[in-house]
C-alpha cells in the first residue's frame, strides 16, 4: 500500500497543477483523466517521472463501460474556450447546457466513446492506495457520485477539494451537496466555501495528536 500526497480526479492536462506537483516532487501523485487527447499530454509531459501515475479510467458510482462525451479537440480553438477541453461527462447534456453561460457549443463539437468506468474502491484497490494527503476533484457534475461513495474510515485523506457548482445540475447547488457536507462534517472534516465553484474540506485533528 502506497502513501499518495496528492491524487486529482479531473486532471485536464496538468498546467493548473504545476506548483502542487513540484511541491510534492518526492512523492507519490495520482492524476485521473479520461479525455484522450488530455490524458496523451500527461502521460508525455510525466513520462519520465517515476512518482507519476496516470489513470485513464472515468471515476463513477458503479464499475461498467459506459459512454463519456468530451469537447472536440478541434473545436476547442473555434469556441475559444482553451478551458473547453477540461470538459467531459456522463451525461452529454451537461456539455450542451454550458452553451447558455459559458460558450456556442453545439452537438458537433462533442465526441462519444465508450470508456471503463470505475467507482474510488476501485481506483483505491488498483493503485494500492493507503492515504491521500490532498485529493481534488473536478468531474464536470460528477462529484456527488464520488463523494457519495467514499468510505471515509476505510481511507485516511487529509485533505479534500471540490468543484460544487453542479453538484444537483449545471450551474446548480442543492439536496446533494448538503448530503456530502453532512457526511463530511460526521467524518470529521470541516469544510469552507473557498470561491464560489469550490469547497475545501480538510480533517480536523484528533484529540491528543
Amino acid at each position: 500500500m502506497k502513501d499518495f500526497a496528492l491524487v486529482v480526479i479531473g486532471a485536464h492536462f496538468g498546467v493548473w497543477l504545476e506548483d502542487k506537483i513540484n511541491e510534492y516532487e518526492n512523492d507519490n501523485i495520482l492524476l485521473v483523466e479520461p479525455v484522450p487527447y488530455n490524458n496523451k499530454i500527461l502521460k508525455k509531459k510525466f513520462s519520465k517521472k517515476s512518482n507519476i501515475f496516470i489513470c485513464e479510467n472515468a471515476i463513477f458510482s458503479e464499475n461498467k463501460i459506459k459512454k463519456f462525451f468530451f469537447v472536440k479537440e478541434e473545436s476547442i480553438h473555434k469556441l475559444g474556450k482553451h478551458w473547453a477541453s477540461g470538459i467531459g461527462s456522463f451525461d452529454k447534456q451537461h456539455i450542451l447546457n454550458h452553451r447558455n453561460k459559458r460558450f456556442l457549443i453545439s452537438e458537433d463539437d462533442i465526441r462519444e466513446i465508450d470508456i471503463e468506468f470505475i467507482d474510488f474502491n476501485k481506483l483505491v484497490q488498483k493503485y494500492q492506495i493507503k492515504s491521500i494527503k490532498n485529493l481534488q476533484i473536478d468531474v464536470e457534475s460528477a462529484e456527488f457520485e464520488i463523494l457519495n461513495t467514499i468510505d471515509f474510515t476505510k481511507i485516511d485523506i487529509k485533505r479534500l477539494q471540490f468543484e460544487s457548482k453542479h453538484f444537483d445540475g449545471t450551474f446548480f447547488e442543492g439536496s446533494k451537496l448538503k448530503i456530502i457536507k453532512e457526511k463530511l462534517t460526521k467524518n470529521g472534516f470541516e469544510t469552507t466555501q473557498i470561491d464560489k465553484e469550490n469547497i475545501l474540506a480538510i480533517k480536523r485533528l484528533q484529540k491528543g495528536c
